[in-house]
């Protein structure tokens, strides 16, 4: 029987400056996914599709690296970002192991406004047959919160930082151009 887990975290992130400028900022699609996520882990690896090696993550003795190609969606004042594949490192083969992200960002109101939800499906490793079921979801729910939190401090911190860097690149004069 398989593990299952599964998390996800809600964004309310007020915007004091240039919010009039969110939505097109995340039509910047490649400018705000390198935000989102650590640039030197990302790879695009074709138009609106991006392939990430997220840091290795230890659970129990097992140190495992998830490597997930993700879809990017646009429309107007709104990103989504879907994982449509990810390979598991660490875990020697795993043939059932199956995750899902999905996650959007929206300009609102002078806010970003998103949300991401991020769930596991994976075979109990042979490793960690010892260790009850219970445990290691238990374990798993609290690894996927951690990751999502630590996407939403990072876009608290580093994608609002990048927009502010983004609208003083993307300046705008009085007579409405672009400087």
């Amino acid at each position: 029987m398989p593990l299952a887990f599964s998390a996800s975290q809600a964004l309310q992130l007020p915007v004091q400056q240039n919010a009039d400028r969110l939505g097109a900022y995340l039509d910047d699609e490649e400018q705000v996914i390198e935000a989102l996520l650590e640039a030197q882990q990302l790879s695009k690896i074709a138009p609106g599709r991006y392939r990430y090696t997220v840091t290795k993550l230890q659970v129990f003795q097992l140190q495992i690296q998830p490597v997930v190609d993700l879809v990017a969606r646009r429309s107007p004042n709104r990103i989504e970002l879907e994982a449509i594949d990810c390979q598991l490192e660490g875990l020697g083969v795993v043939d059932d192991f199956q995750l899902s992200l999905g996650s959007w960002l929206e300009a609102r109101d002078g806010a970003l406004v998103g949300e991401a939800s991020l769930a596991v499906s994976v075979s109990q490793p042979s490793l960690l047959k010892l260790i009850p079921a219970k445990v290691l979801e238990a374990t798993g729910r609290s690894l996927l919160a951690g990751i999502l939190l630590g996407i939403k401090t990072r876009v608290g911190q580093q994608l609002i930082s990048d927009f502010q860097r983004w609208c003083a690149q993307h300046a705008i004069n009085p007579a409405g151009a672009k400087t």
